[in-house]
């Protein structure tokens, strides 16, 4: 059973900094690119951000490039999203998610397994 659980969510002001951490379980971790989606009340969920098994290869959403900086260490089995220069708008609940392969990364259908998420909060 794969799974992948959240963490380092939190309250923090406009052009604060979050560090959030998705470690999994289960299987082998490094064989599997990752991505970050995020779904703010009453909105559907969204990509954010992706990078390849091993790690030399990501994609991001335009709205969050330059600000947002995903990383991982397959010897932890746990992928990170650095979050800084955070506005309102990044406030959403934020969920990693494991594919195979490194094609439309952005699809969200193209995912399998997806941790229970954590929150964002930015306030102005």
């Amino acid at each position: 059973q794969v799974q992948l659980v959240e963490s380092g969510g939190g309250l923090v002001h406009a052009g604060g900094s979050l560090r959030l951490s998705c470690a999994a379980s289960g299987r082998a971790f490094s064989s599997y690119a990752m991505g970050w989606f995020r779904q703010a009340p009453g909105k559907e969920r969204e990509f954010v951000a992706a990078i390849n098994w091993s790690g030399d290869r990501t994609y991001y959403a335009e709205s969050v490039k330059d600000r947002l900086t995903i990383s991982r260490d397959n010897a932890k089995n746990t992928v990170y999203l650095q979050m800084n220069s955070l506005k309102p708008e990044d406030a959403a609940v934020y969920f990693c998610a494991d594919k195979l392969g490194y094609s439309r990364v952005e699809i969200m259908k193209e995912y399998r397994y997806w941790g229970q998420g954590t929150q964002v909060t930015v306030s102005s």
